[in-house]
């Protein structure tokens, strides 16, 4: 992230050479280039049949699992198909907290996201941020104003592996997607923990869920997770925090979380959040 530093005086400039004609050109291509990449991950997951929950077939799971299904879950509802969630938070950079507002595109099935962010640097100067991970293949990008590349990241094995990861770390906003599968399996740990598999175009990744006595996700972990250091990737313990669980369309979810990196002797985290508002389709009985 510190590569993003030199671009800011950059932006200024931009701002106050090319006016506000070139930033709403900017924003506009941003937004159709996100339209399209929604379009994508939601058009698979379109037609799927109807299916409900059925809490019988929670008595083999892992004890804490099954607890946090009956939580989460209404009996006989049914499958989420795909989610818009609207969120307000904070991302740790340049050596301070920016505010941010975000929209965040689920597909349950196929597994998949789209976030789409706008972080606010200054009165003058932001940032759009556009994280993602589509029919197998993570992708991040940046721009300061929507125009001035920052970042651009595609289909690297390292991001396609932190994106699944990222997406099955946040699937307790749609928790329906958590239900075990032909890609998704559940293994017992202990009482409060269990571990999570999900395999998705040939990548497999593994997240340890902790759960507190009511059945609630408290927290997400894994020992490595691939962060990028002066440019490269580094296999880096890594977790994710859920909290303030509500009622949404008749599911309990956390509508705030934060997540961090872990490094020896010290915890970094770098992004907080919480849930402005969600927006659910259900598979079969939705037109």
């Amino acid at each position: 992230m510190k590569r993003w530093s030199k671009f800011t005086l950059a932006g200024l400039g931009l701002v106050s050479a090319s006016g506000v004609l070139s930033v709403a050109l900017g924003s506009a291509s941003w937004n159709r280039k996100t339209a399209q990449l929604v379009a994508r991950l939601l058009q698979p997951s379109k037609g799927k049949e109807a299916k409900r929950v059925s809490f019988q077939n929670f008595d083999s799971l892992p004890a804490p699992v099954s607890r946090y299904f009956r939580l989460a879950l209404t009996d006989g509802q049914p499958l989420i198909r795909n989610v818009r969630i609207h969120q307000k938070g904070e991302f740790w950079l340049n050596d301070k907290w920016i505010p941010f507002v975000a929209t965040q595109h689920f597909s349950a099935s196929p597994p998949g996201l789209v976030w789409d962010a706008e972080m606010r640097m200054n009165p003058l100067l932001s940032v759009r941020v556009r994280d993602a991970y589509v029919a197998g293949q993570g992708m991040m990008q940046a721009k300061m104003l929507a125009l001035v590349p920052v970042m651009d990241e595609y289909a690297k094995a390292e991001l396609n592996t932190g994106a699944l990861q990222r997406y099955l770390a946040e699937a307790a906003w749609l928790p329906t997607a958590l239900l075990p599968s032909e890609h998704l399996q559940w293994s017992a740990i202990d009482e409060r923990r269990a571990l999570a598999t999900l395999t998705d175009f040939g990548v497999t990744v593994s997240l340890e869920f902790h759960f507190n006595d009511a059945g609630e996700i408290t927290q997400v972990f894994t020992p490595g997770r691939y962060r990028e250091v002066a440019g490269k990737y580094e296999l880096t313990p890594w977790a994710g925090y859920s909290r303030n669980y509500q009622e949404r369309d008749g599911m309990r979810i956390p509508v705030e979380g934060e997540v961090e990196w872990q490094l020896p002797g010290e915890r970094l985290p770098y992004c907080k959040l919480r849930i402005i508002k969600v927006e659910y389709e259900f598979a079969g009985f939705n037109p």
